[in-house]
């Protein structure tokens, strides 16, 4: 968002130790936290260096669902070959299907195809990362999430949702030249690829999402007094766990204290 601090390529620390790859969203849902709504958190990923796709700042559509077969949903496919495919997989009727993704005008005629097809609709005004989240547990009732949002978000949304074994495709959009020639000297030569999760988050990573409001996930910030107490949603794959937690903690907790005292 071109912000002073905390752009793409930036240097942390004073190099000595091992070397991250650290993806970062200080504030996703800035309308909702100026507003005091629900759904704003604060985000970050960590991986060892090489092991988080060094996202463009542009856009990315994007596609998550829980735990499926390989090849049943897909980028490539239509909206309905996709709903219906994970209806059948889940064994429910198309109607009982919920599909999560942002209110906006780029959206209109994917919104207007899953009403058409009778799908729920779970519609969020801002935090594709958050929005993405909903489809690793039922108990959030969201079986898919799609849709055009933030590329580094998509980074951070892969995550998290590796722990849970989710599927997850992404394609980044370049329409403009500026992004076209950002993204080349990133080394992104194949400007149409679509991305898989373990392409985007290769072997290990640590995700971290604190709340800064409520929301379905996390609770919010609660003040008392002088006291700010938060809740952080915490999520590991690998079995080694216990060294990289070790080595990344102090780069957690520095993070986290800078979301406390704002």
């Amino acid at each position: 968002d071109e912000a002073p601090m905390l752009y793409t390529g930036e240097l942390l620390g004073n190099k000595n130790g091992p070397i991250f790859d650290i993806a970062v969203d200080p504030l996703e849902g800035t309308n909702f936290a100026a507003n005091n709504l629900p759904g704003a958190i604060s985000v970050i990923a960590i991986a060892e260096k090489g092991n988080l796709f060094n996202a463009p700042e542009t856009y990315m559509d994007k596609i998550a669902t829980g735990k499926i077969e390989s090849g049943l949903v897909d980028l490539d496919y239509s909206i309905k070959k996709n709903i219906s495919n994970l209806a059948d997989f889940m064994n429910k009727d198309i109607s009982l299907i919920t599909a999560c993704i942002l209110d906006r005008p780029r959206h209109k005629e994917i919104i207007k195809e899953l009403k058409m097809l009778g799908v729920k609709i779970k519609l969020i005004t801002d935090g594709d990362v958050l929005g993405a989240l909903y489809v690793s547990d039922p108990k959030y009732n969201v079986d898919i999430f799609l849709g055009i949002g933030g590329g580094p978000e998509g980074v951070l949304a892969a995550s998290a949702l590796d722990a849970y074994d989710c599927h997850f495709q992404g394609r980044f959009i370049f329409d403009n030249d500026n992004d076209i020639s950002d993204a080349k000297k990133m080394g992104i030569t194949d400007l149409n690829k679509k991305y898989e999760l373990k392409e985007i988050v290769k072997g290990d990573s640590i995700f971290c999402a604190s709340g800064i409001t409520n929301s379905d996930v996390l609770l919010g910030i609660d003040i008392n007094d002088k006291n700010y107490t938060c809740e952080t949603f915490v999520t590991h794959k690998n079995s080694s766990y216990k060294e990289i937690v070790k080595r990344t903690a102090p780069i957690i907790e520095w993070f986290l204290f800078q979301v406390r005292n704002g």
